[in-house]
Order: structure tokens, then sequence, then C-alpha cells
């Protein structure tokens, strides 16, 4: 029987749907440092045992659920950012020919008295390892037109050798220490001669963050389907990249959501 070959659809959904599906999985911890998380009848045995959470009521199973759907919300915000994270890659390395150690990209950070701390982002293309000509002017290009975007001075131009990427689904959080890692990293990214690109693959940011990160040098692609390549995801994929990642995301709507809903009726029961 000849095996079935994945379509790239698939393939692509897969590394979108893996750690989603983890979510299902989920479960609240209450404080007891148990890294597995506690069973309903645990969580019961628990706030039972307390005097006080067992007068008022909060050993119900439906305090377990509140807990575990809103510890599981946090949890699914999170795997789909790494899911959109292995896809973007993935796009990269089969639309240039590219590596997996070529789309990777960390750096080393010195800690005064201590071992040196790597720090990695999520994506990187170098011209030089483009290997279809036509492709590396088409980026080289567009990374000529993100210098004029973030107003950088020739000093800055000078001797760039491609772009790194940071991979969100969406932006909201107000977590000054993940905007000041940013921060750093856009200057780390610069002093390595790469131009930083912030890639959300949905429309949600604060326009605080997006004035902060504008204003730290980061060219910033947001989740919208209209816009150019300097400032839309999916029309950077479609028009620099040749891949019309909105296109998959639209066509495999119902599968994506279907997902969602198995993980989100797991974790809305006790």
């Amino acid at each position: 029987m000849t095996k079935k070959i994945p379509s790239l659809d698939d393939r692509y959904f897969e590394l979108f749907a893996r750690p989603v599906r983890a979510c299902a999985r989920y479960k609240p911890r209450f404080g007891t440092g148990n890294l597995a998380g506690l069973s309903v009848q645990e969580f019961q045995e628990l706030y039972a045992s307390d005097a006080f959470y067992n007068w008022i009521g909060l050993d119900s199973p439906l305090m377990y659920a509140a807990h575990k759907a809103a510890g599981g919300m946090t949890s699914i915000y999170r795997q789909i950012g790494i899911g959109c994270q292995w896809i973007f890659r993935q796009v990269l390395i089969d639309q240039l020919g590219l590596t997996e150690k070529q789309v990777s990209w960390s750096y080393d950070v010195p800690v005064p008295g201590g071992k040196a701390r790597r720090l990695t982002l999520d994506g990187r293309i170098e011209f030089n390892d483009v290997a279809n000509k036509a492709q590396r002017k088409k980026l080289e290009a567009w990374v000529a037109s993100a210098q004029d975007r973030l107003l950088l001075d020739r000093t800055a131009r000078r001797g760039v050798r491609g772009v790194v990427f940071e991979v969100r689904q969406g932006y909201k959080s107000m977590d000054s220490k993940r905007q000041n890692a940013d921060i750093s990293n856009a200057s780390s990214a610069y002093a390595h001669h790469y131009v930083p690109a912030l890639v959300l693959m949905s429309g949600q940011i604060d326009q605080v963050l997006v004035q902060r990160y504008s204003q730290s040098f980061w060219l910033l692609l947001k989740g919208t389907r209209s816009g150019s390549p300097l400032d839309s995801t999916y029309s950077f994929c479609r028009d620099v990249l040749g891949y019309d990642l909105a296109e998959f995301f639209q066509r495999n709507s119902k599968r994506f959501k279907h997902e969602l809903e198995s993980v989100l009726s797991t974790l809305l029961q006790p």
C-alpha cells in the first residue's frame, strides 16, 4: 500500500495544532508545586481539608472548572503563539530553500561574574543563504525599503546581512520586562547587522506598544490582509516570500475552528 504524503497544508496545520492540543491536558496547580497539576478529586480533597474554604464552598467542582478555564486560556494564547512561530519558520525554510540552522538566530549576553546568557529570536533570513538570485534581490530590496521606513542613517545601514524575526500571535501585554527584552533584542540585531522585524499573525496590538517598538527601530508587521509588505505580515509572506499565508489560514479555517473548539470544550469541563 502506498504511503500517503502529507500536503503542505497538512504539514503547516499540524505545526499549528500540535502545541494547541497540549492545552487540553492543562490542570491547575493551586500553589502546590505539583508540576502535573491537580485532578478535580485532588483539588476537592485539598480545599475540603481547609476549614475556611470548606465553610464557604470553594471546594466546589465549579471552582476547579473556573481555575482550569482561566489558566487554560492563558495557555491557549501561549501555545497559539508557538504554533505561529513554527509555521512562520517553516515557510522561510520551504520558500527560500533554507535549513533549520540558517533560519535560527541567537546571541550571547555577557553576565558579570557568571556564564553568558543565550537569547534566541524566532527566525532569520541572511541574504547570502538565499541561493535563488531573484529571491535574494527581492529580499534585499524589501530590507532597503524597511530601512527607509525606519529612518535609519548610513551608519545603521552599513553592512546589513539580512533580517531577524520575533513572531507573536498578537501583542497586548503591558509587561515592561518583555518590552525591555525586545528593545535589547533590537539593539543586538543591529549590532550583528540585521534589521529586526516583529511579526504578528493578528491585528491585536496596543497603540502604546506600536509607538514604543517603532521608536526602538523594530519593523512592525501586523496580521492584516491589506497594506504593504512593510506593515502587513500576510502581504510580506505573499509578495516577498512567495507564499500566501492568509489563504492557508482561510482555506483551513474549519479545521482550525474544530481543533480549538475541542480544546475549549475540554477546558470548560471540571
